[in-house]
């Protein structure tokens, strides 16, 4: 395992360690124990999208584990314009001991991952967010003991995030359910490729949010419009309006269900505030957990790498 640039990268069995490494250093970190597992490691974050949670919270991660980082904006250093991405990967790899990519082109993750000597970890591309959907498995593993059977339904765009969460929860036995009006359910090459890599996952896709949440254990919701998607903002508030979560929605769900967002939300849009606020909201314990889960990750990465050395 030298990258993670999607879900398709790992299997079921990496990422249950993954899990188990997230839960320990998540309580490692609660009673006030911070280990250097990575004395001295450094770590490049390359950026051409702006951040919260994924900066601050690899950021973190790498001062908890006695290692450091540098946050460059892509802009800054030219990747892909002032020399080639190749020469880029290379030349980075002689510098840090691994590289976190936030871009809005996912096939340019997958190029630097060719040529990069040091781990890659996809930060957010156009295509997936692994580090979300992870965090978002891995806190629903702490809700129930198993996850296994269970149904997810993600409520509007079929987007990064949820197309990362149909991969995940493939790889971990839950049922996923996307829930959009059809110009934006899956594209079919991406259906494809979920059938080839993922046989195992039990998935459907509904135009009628009430029918698709009726029984669900989490409902998932995400902005209408990602960044570069601005000029469509106002077709695309037309089209998922009838897609927002809302209480009527919520209880359609299982009487336990959770509701779940990546943030940051348009509250009053795709969320109502008494959902994202309310008692079956596990957003802010989704958001805290990116911490854990990217300490495990860059833990895992980094030491198999060292080994390998």
């Amino acid at each position: 395992m030298k990258y993670v640039i999607s879900l398709f990268d790992l299997d079921s069995n990496e990422l249950k360690e993954i899990f188990l490494c997230a839960a320990d250093l998540k309580e490692r970190t609660e009673s006030g124990s911070r280990d250097p597992l990575l004395n001295q490691r450094v770590i490049a974050l390359i950026f051409e999208k702006p951040s919260l949670r994924t900066r601050v919270s690899f950021e973190t991660a790498m001062i908890h584990l006695g290692g450091s980082s540098l946050f460059l904006m892509a802009e800054e250093v030219g990747l892909g314009h002032r020399e080639s991405v190749p020469d880029f990967a290379r030349v980075l790899g002689g510098y840090v001991d691994g590289v976190v990519l936030r871009t809005f082109s996912h096939a340019l993750q997958v190029e630097f991952a060719r040529h990069s000597q040091v781990p890659v970890i996809n930060g957010l591309s156009d295509y997936v967010h692994p580090c979300q959907a992870m965090t978002d498995l891995f806190t629903l593993t702490e809700r129930w003991s198993s996850i296994e059977g269970r149904t997810l339904v993600f409520v509007g765009d079929g987007n990064n995030v949820a197309r990362s969460l149909a991969i995940g929860c493939g790889k971990l036995g839950m049922r996923f359910v996307l829930a959009a009006p059809k110009q934006y359910q899956f594209e079919e090459s991406f259906q494809q490729e979920l059938r080839e890599c993922v046989p195992q996952l039990l998935w459907s896709q509904q135009a009628d949010p009430m029918d698709a949440v009726k029984g669900a254990d989490v409902i998932y919701a995400d902005v209408w419009t990602s960044m570069g998607q601005e000029e469509e903002a106002n077709t695309r508030r037309e089209s998922l309006q009838p897609f927002q979560v809302n209480q009527h929605l919520m209880e359609r769900a299982s009487p336990d269900a959770c509701f779940m967002h990546c943030l940051p939300a348009h509250r009053g849009e795709e969320v109502t505030a008494e959902v994202i606020d309310g008692p079956q909201s596990m957003v802010f314990q989704q958001a805290a957990n990116r911490l854990h889960l990217q300490k495990a990750l860059l833990v895992t990465l980094l030491n198999k790498e060292e080994k390998s050395e």
